[in-house]
This record gives structure tokens, sequence and C-alpha cells, in this order.
């Protein structure tokens, strides 16, 4: 590190304090890498480490998080989806860098951009609806996520003017936008609370996501159907003799998870000073020692309840929910409007989408239901693929015999066709947006 001359030492032991320190190991675990993170304490410290891996779609296997008095220590065992250790060197130096600055800023993906913030009532063909208004007012959509959870929807698509490639500031044409986006998510019942706004405000999308469903009450809202299993299982209890209340989290492990749960604590303005998080097979055991931000517990029956409800809330948001569906091909004005509008016309309702762009290619990933929430049929899944293009339209989360034929179908368009997305693609083009590596292909 470089010293300004014009610093005193005691200035320099400041900085040295507050700056993180981090140590990336792959000697020590045979599984998995070690990323150790040690600083001065401050609210949020956690989730900005937890937001830096998942950003990257790294997977937290375990983790050892230690907050004594004003200094903090984490501890990730983490691997990369397909279950190795992180030997790519321009990541390992994006890891250290970024979490090594002490107030990271990691949205500039989205300068240039509009972000439309919508929540609704959810209906099955709402999202094929939204992207007809948008592909009508010239809104080419660049980024996407949209998620549903107990007949809520929550989603920020970030935009840009068709025409002129240049985010929409004129007033008049965001007033057209928010009233025809309401207009939609009003539907014939939901005049009180569809909510629109239209902003060039900059955040990061996930944690945006939380916070508007956050907002939505979806956390007290009944779900409309029941036929979900392995739901979280959330406990809270006070440990009276030291001051904390104690949270455990069991559920089935996915990616992500983590950050789901650190985030609603940190928006809920809980203080995460103690937690061990730890996977075995597919399921994931996570225990918080938590304070509010004030130094107190958890003081009532109620405030334990909002507790637990938020936390099932924020894990079942984006569980897997229905037939996943990934899109690749090259991007065009109204794709998005066409391809969801085949969803709806062949009786198939969007769970979860996640929508994004890059190099005018577009990579897009939904998950499907039948309008009434079960599993889509085959022949159905089938109907759509032909009529979207076998080799643009790839199925992940059908029986293994249907995906060895949808293999095939993507071997008989050959070398020169379409390259279909896949987990790994999708990492890459994380760290291509990164500008870690310079082909996602």
């Amino acid at each position: 590190m470089e010293w300004h001359a014009c610093l005193d030492e005691y200035e320099k032991l400041v900085i040295r304090m507050s700056t993180p320190r981090v140590v990336i190991d792959n000697a020590v675990c045979p599984t998995a890498t070690l990323v150790k993170v040690d600083s001065a304490r401050r609210h949020g410290i956690l989730l900005d480490a937890v937001q830096v891996l998942t950003d990257l779609n790294l997977s937290i296997k375990k983790a050892y998080i230690s907050s004594d008095g004003q200094w903090f220590m984490d501890v990730f065992h983490v691997t990369d989806l397909n279950g190795n250790k992180l030997t790519d060197e321009s990541v390992i130096s994006y890891i250290e860098q970024s979490l090594e600055t002490t107030d990271p800023d990691r949205s500039h993906e989205f300068d240039g951009l509009t972000a439309l913030e919508l929540t609704g009532t959810d209906r099955v063909g709402l999202l094929s609806e939204v992207f007809a208004v948008l592909a009508d007012l010239q809104c080419n959509v660049v980024d996407a996520k949209v998620w549903t959870h107990n007949g809520r929807i929550a989603s920020l698509i970030y935009v840009k003017d068709c025409n002129s490639g240049s985010p929409i500031e004129d007033s008049q044409q965001i007033d057209r936008i928010e009233a025809r986006l309401r207009n939609v998510l009003k539907g014939d019942n939901d005049i009180r609370s569809a909510k629109t706004s239209v902003s060039m405000a900059v955040t990061h999308t996930e944690r945006r996501v939380h916070q508007m469903m956050f907002a939505d009450r979806d956390y007290d809202r009944k779900p409309i159907l029941q036929h979900k299993v392995d739901l979280p299982v959330v406990t809270v209890q006070n440990w009276v003799e030291r001051g904390y209340s104690v949270v455990n989290v069991q559920c089935k492990d996915r990616t992500k998870l983590l950050f789901d749960v650190v985030c609603t604590l940190t928006d809920m303005q809980y203080v995460v000073f103690h937690a061990t998080i730890n996977t075995t097979g597919d399921k994931a055991y996570q225990e918080f020692y938590i304070r509010h931000s004030d130094g107190t517990p958890i003081s009532s029956e109620p405030e334990r309840q909002r507790v637990i409800q938020c936390l099932q809330a924020a894990v079942e948001r984006r569980a897997y929910e229905g037939v996943r569906l990934e899109l690749c091909t090259v991007d065009r004005q109204a794709l998005l409007a066409d391809v969801t509008r085949t969803f709806r016309e062949n009786g198939l309702n969007v769970t979860r989408a996640e929508i994004s762009t890059t190099r005018d290619v577009a990579l897009n990933v939904f998950y499907v239901t039948d309008a009434i929430g079960n599993l889509a049929d085959p022949k159905t899944i089938e109907a759509v693929r032909q009529k979207i293009g076998l080799g643009k339209l790839k199925v992940k989360e059908l029986p293994l015999v249907y995906q060895e034929k949808a293999e095939r179908e993507e071997q008989a368009v050959g070398v020169g066709g379409t390259v279909l997305l896949s987990l790994g693609s999708i990492v890459r083009r994380n760290l291509y947006n990164l500008g870690l590596i310079k082909s996602y292909s």
C-alpha cells in the first residue's frame, strides 16, 4: 500500500484498521477455496462480503463469522457451481480487490439505463403484458429480475430508449411509461396495491427486489397455492445471558441462499455478531447470533414471529419452482414480448425470470409452471420450444430422458448454430461483465 506524503502516522493507522484484509487460501481445504476477511466492524460489512462472492455465482459451502468487540472476521469455504476450487488468478484477484474496498460500488454496469420498479398481484400472462407495453413504448429491456411469492410480483427492469440507446429522461415519456404499466399491474382487482416507479438511481438489483417485496409485505400474505414442499424451517430464541437472539435457518441448499438471509437481516436493521454456515448434501444449516443496531436482542413475541416470517419469505422468493428454460439468442426489439406471449398462449406461468443482454446477445432464464402452479406438461414445453426455436430454448429441469432428447436436438443444430446458455456460461458471462475475461462464449 502506497501512502500519500501528507498523511501522518495516525492517519495511516486508521486506514490500516478500516481497510479489510483478505487472504485467499487453496491449500488448507481439499474441496474448497478459503476466503478469509478481517476488518473493523461496521453495519453491512458481512453483506458486502457475501455479495461479492454471490455476484460471481460462487457457492458458499461453509462459513464462520465472528465479531469480537469492534473487530470482524469471516472465513468462507467457496467453490464454483461445478464444485471446483477457484484457480483462475483473475477471479481471485477480483475477489481480493473487491473485498478490500471499504465502500464497494459494483453497480456501474447499469450506468446509462433507466430503472423501472414494479409490484402488484401476480397472474398468468402478466409478464407478457408488461414486456408488450415496454416494446410498444420503444423501451429496450437490457436487464431485469422478476420474482413472485405468495401471489405477489416484484420486478426491477433496466431499460434504454430503442432508437437512441440512451436512458429515458423525458418527463412526458416517463409519465406515459408509469401510467401504462400501472394500468397493466392493476388489472381488474389490484387498484390499491399496484405500484410503479421510474428512477435513474442505481442499486444492487437483487437486494432491491428483496426490499420491494419486503415493503409489499409478501411475507404477511397467505400463499395462493399450497403445493410447495421442503419449506424452510426458521427458529428464533433469545440467549439471555449473552444478550443475543439466536436465529436458525434450515432448508434446501441453493446458490445465493446466504445472501438472501443476510440481506434480509441487514435491511431489517439487525447486526450479525457470530454465525456458522454448513451444508450437508443438499441441506443448508445456518445459525446467526444477532442484535438490533442499538445492541439489544429481539424483545417481543410479535417481533420474533415477524423475523421468522421475513426469513422464510426471503428463502422462498428465489426457491426453484417450475421448469427452468434457458434462452440464448440474438437480441432484437420486442423479443421478450414475443417469448412471454408464447408462454402465455400455451398456458405457462412465469414464476421467476432473470434477463440480461451482453453485446446484443440475450441470455435469459425463465422458471415456468402451468396456470395453477403445477409442473408444466412436457408436451406443452415441447410446443413452446418448437415455436421459439429448438436451438434457442433449452430445457433444464425435466426428466432425464427428455433432457437427453433435447441435447440430441441441440447437437443437430450444428456447431455453427446458436451457442446455448448453461450454468458454466452464466459464470463466464458474469466474469465478462466484470471485465475479468475477454470472451463469454
